[in-house]
């Protein structure tokens, strides 16, 4: 496994080591004890999440409010997205900025979201299961989100936006500026 720091330093892109034989391949998705060395983080994932989605669908801006922040593991099983990762600590020096990646099950890469980011993703692909694992449990009173295409933020989500599916709920979620 090798992990590397994004533009926003604390989101970390993991890429797993592959093995290919006639079979096909195997890697490992996570191991505890290699996770906390290399990272130089301690965090223990309680609950682990999957969705399927079409194409088209671009879910989030998402979070979790105090006290049931959560950090993330993301990865795709199948198909491909554009994931996105919004550093919304107040007094960071990245309040307002994004990263994002293209995690697929091609390259089997992961991203690790800390606590302080919304998270979304755009899925590319006909078919998309995405999994993710969050330190913290899922509470719908401390629920909340971004609008995807806030303009303060300015996310470039790639491509033609007019066709998106995206959920009655994550249509009504708010410019940062307004949280």
């Amino acid at each position: 496994m090798i992990i590397e720091k994004l533009s926003i330093p604390e989101v970390l892109l993991i890429k797993p080591k592959l093995y290919f034989d006639d079979r096909g391949a195997f890697f490992e998705s996570f191991n505890d004890k290699k996770f906390k060395e290399l990272s130089g983080l301690d965090i223990n994932f309680v609950q682990d999440n999957v969705s399927f989605s079409k194409k088209g669908v671009l879910r989030g801006l998402h979070f979790q409010q105090a006290p049931f922040e959560q950090a993330k593991l993301v990865q795709v099983l199948k198909g491909k997205v554009l994931d996105v990762a919004v550093d919304i600590r107040e007094n960071s020096p990245s309040y307002g900025k994004y990263v994002s990646y293209e995690l697929s099950d091609e390259n089997n890469f992961q991203l690790f979201i800390p606590r302080g980011f919304a998270h979304g993703f755009l899925t590319l692909s006909e078919e998309v299961v995405f999994s993710y694992k969050c330190d913290n449990y899922y509470a719908p009173d401390c629920d909340s989100g971004i609008i995807y295409n806030d303009s303060n933020i300015n996310i470039n989500w790639g491509g033609n936006l007019e066709n998106l599916i995206v959920s009655d709920k994550d249509l009504l979620l708010i410019p940062l500026k307004n949280i």
